[in-house]
């Protein structure tokens, strides 16, 4: 199968069948019971959602499964829990010891996510078949090498820049350091974000077939100039609308109309803007991403087809908001169903081999869920 050949072969549809009340009825519960416990629930919370979503999502008439132990998870959780907390008292001691457990837990941190990508995969099946991670773990932080650099390095000219910013009156070189900063980072994310896709997407496997990563540097750099491109769009697009409502404000007060409740015609309009913005550019960066991403990961006999619309996820997006909103949270589960429904209904798996010819190769069970926990507690995606 060429690397940039369209997919042919065996379509594999991949159909997800959850439903929002019974979600509901999962999310409620693990809600409760991770309150009432302080968080110590939260394990096996994620064990059932976990198991909900992949035995909902069937590739090619056939559902996933997942394997993970909670209390292995749990393990793991209190494992990360005692690291935050170690950083957070370095802090209260002084900025140094602080510091000190940054970069401590930052040289931790590939590790842990190569431990997660591991256990995540290897407790995931397929008619049998365990998935795997066979990425090293040099091979994360030569991912994450660059990144963490760039961190450091911006944490390093952000804190030398900000007192001498301070004491100016006027505009300097510590002023223009700090002002380039966030353009710098505008600059170097999609390479960032390139090169953890790649580590990630050149090590999944399934029996006997090893994916890898297709994308060029350049159509990341692509995708982020045009989110570029709408962001800026919409950017004066609220503008317009906030200096028109502002400015039928003011000629209100100069009628004597002035308003003798909350400022309603500010905030609606300003609230609705705000939500059509974040609705549509956060669906444009998820549908294009997964399209990129999914294309351009394949195997000898395995490809993916992915063809998300920006179009309809921006409109589940906004919907799902509002009726969140308007239902003050409980329309979550709902609306994390209908996103999963879409999104997972879009992707394909084509296979050049008849999917029982697939030899049954089981991956290694993979026992540390530290890292797996790392991943939630700090918020960072696995990719999945």
């Amino acid at each position: 199968m060429d690397a940039t050949s369209p997919p042919s072969g065996y379509r594999l549809e991949i159909r997800f069948v959850g439903s929002g009340s019974e979600y509901f009825r999962i999310w409620i519960v693990n809600l409760l019971l991770t309150l009432v416990t302080l968080g110590l629930y939260y394990p096996f919370a994620k064990v059932r959602r976990l198991r909900y979503f992949h035995a909902a999502t069937e590739v090619g008439g056939h559902a996933l499964s997942f394997h993970g132990d909670p209390w292995k998870m749990l393990r793991g959780y209190l494992l990360v829990g005692l690291l935050l907390a170690a950083y957070s008292g370095a802090w209260r001691l002084s900025p140094l010891a602080g510091l000190v457990a940054l970069l401590i837990l930052a040289a931790l941190w590939p590790a842990l996510w190569h431990v997660s990508l591991r256990f995540r995969l290897a407790n995931t099946g397929w008619r049998g078949l365990r998935f795997a991670f066979d990425g090293s773990r040099g091979g994360a932080y030569r991912a994450m090498l660059p990144g963490g650099l760039f961190a450091l390095a911006y944490v390093a000219i952000a804190t030398l820049a900000m007192p001498a910013a301070q004491g100016q009156r006027t505009a300097g070189p510590a002023v223009t350091v700090l002002a380039l900063l966030p353009l710098a980072m505008l600059l170097v994310l999609p390479a960032l974000l390139w090169w953890t896709k790649r580590y990630q997407h050149n090590h999944y496997r399934i029996a006997g077939e090893h994916s890898r990563f297709t994308v060029p540097l350049t159509a990341a750099y692509g995708l982020a100039l045009r989110t570029f491109g709408m962001a800026l769009l919409f950017g004066t697009l609220v503008g317009v609308v906030m200096v028109a409502v502002v400015s039928s404000m003011q000629a209100a007060f100069g009628r004597g109309e002035a308003p003798s409740g909350p400022p309603w015609p500010v905030v609606v309009p300003a609230l609705l803007v705000m939500l059509l913005v974040q609705a549509t550019l956060g669906a444009f960066i998820q549908a294009r991403m997964q399209n990129l991403v999914w294309n351009g990961t394949r195997s000898e006999h395995l490809a993916f087809d992915s063809r998300l619309s920006f179009r309809r996820l921006a409109l589940l997006t906004a919907r799902n908001w509002l009726l969140v909103i308007i239902t003050l949270g409980l329309y979550f589960p709902f609306a994390r169903i209908a996103t999963a429904r879409l999104r997972l209904q879009s992707l394909a798996v084509v296979s050049a081999l008849e999917p029982g010819l697939l030899a049954q190769e089981p991956g290694a069970r993979i026992d540390d869920a530290s890292g797996d926990a790392a991943a939630d507690l700090l918020g960072i995606d696995l990719g999945l």
